[in-house]
């Protein structure tokens, strides 16, 4: 049973192991963890920057644990009103986490509902995830978990849902040579040219419209920090609304004219042939490692990863055909 720990407490507990966001996120084993919060005060508060305390707990396979106090909140705005558990921003940079400090300040997205389907989906969208690692390192890392939420008042009986951790912005930024660009906003080819094509083609790859530059709507920017004057990065994230996922609850946008979120639209804009097939070749360049990487993993179930890897199929087959390049990423795109 998890037992919510005083501030005198933690030195007791504490281990002399100090975990950084690296080390954490290059490691591919999910883990288990407990967070014991207040979990009314939790879903009740209003705004993200407002946080509650609460004890996270995981325990390493050498024995040793973590039983550290941080601090979080509920985090999103369509999951926070229509899942039963949010996804969660957890923040460790904390004197009352020394051992976690170094992973900063994370994302917590756990399963929407209780229950296999759900579980489902979380791993659908964790596979989301590393295949955009595998597409560029420019991108968020992600850890599969077993997360047991209790109720430090005990008002409510503690449950566990699968749940994946998506690595610090700053964090991924500094991995990558580059700084967080938080209070920017730029057009969608005011970025990174080469980038911003690789993205938009992953997107279409996925079935995903839920993302504008612009606005920073599941988009990230990094700017070298050689170079801060130069265009950004795009870095995308949250895609539980992709065909790929097939959420339930994901729902077509009406702006672009489809009756369901299997169906791909590019949102990118138009690219030289020459500019599409470098970033086509990367998209080949890693397809055995994608289908792989669905394939072998087993908490999906087989039917999943059939319907993961079909969808895929037709992805691969619009790129194979240069007429359908022509069509998609040219004649089709998007001016403005």
């Amino acid at each position: 049973m998890a037992i919510f720990l005083s501030t005198s407490s933690i030195a007791q507990t504490k281990v002399d192991k100090k975990i950084d966001s690296k080390q954490f996120f290059a490691d591919e084993n999910p883990i288990n963890v407990t967070i014991t919060t207040d979990i009314s005060t939790l879903g009740t508060k209003k705004i993200k920057e407002d946080y509650v305390k609460g004890m996270f707990n995981w325990k390493l396979p050498d024995g040793s644990e973590f039983n550290e106090q941080i601090r979080l909140h509920a985090n999103g705005v369509f999951r926070r009103n229509y899942c039963n558990t949010p996804p969660l921003r957890l923040n460790f940079h904390n004197p009352t986490s020394p051992g976690l400090y170094g992973l900063n300040n994370i994302k917590l997205t756990c399963a929407c509902k209780k229950g296999p389907y759900y579980d489902q989906l979380i791993f659908k969208e964790y596979l989301v995830n590393k295949i955009y690692n595998l597409i560029t390192d420019k991108s968020f890392r992600v850890r599969l978990a077993s997360v047991t939420i209790a109720d430090e008042n005990n008002k409510k009986k503690p449950f566990t849902q699968y749940a994946f951790f998506t690595e610090d912005l700053k964090e991924m930024a500094k991995r990558n040579q580059c700084k967080a660009l938080t209070t920017v906003k730029v057009s969608t080819e005011g970025t990174n040219r080469d980038q911003m094509t690789l993205v938009s083609i992953f997107q279409y790859m996925i079935g995903n419209t839920d993302w504008a530059v612009p606005v920073n709507h599941n988009i990230r920017l990094i700017v070298p920090k050689s170079d801060t004057t130069a265009n950004p990065y795009a870095i995308a994230l949250d895609f539980d609304a992709s065909g790929l996922v097939h959420a339930d609850y994901a729902n077509p946008d009406p702006q672009m004219g489809t009756e369901t979120v299997l169906e791909r639209v590019y949102r990118g804009f138009p690219r030289t042939m020459p500019e599409l097939e470098k970033s086509i070749k990367v998209f080949f360049d890693k397809k055995d490692k994608i289908y792989s990487l669905i394939k072998n993993f087993t908490l999906l179930n087989s039917s999943n990863r059939g319907e993961m890897i079909d969808y895929l199929d037709e992805f691969y087959k619009d790129i194979s055909d240069p007429k359908r390049i022509q069509e998609l990423f040219i004649t089709n795109a998007r001016t403005q």
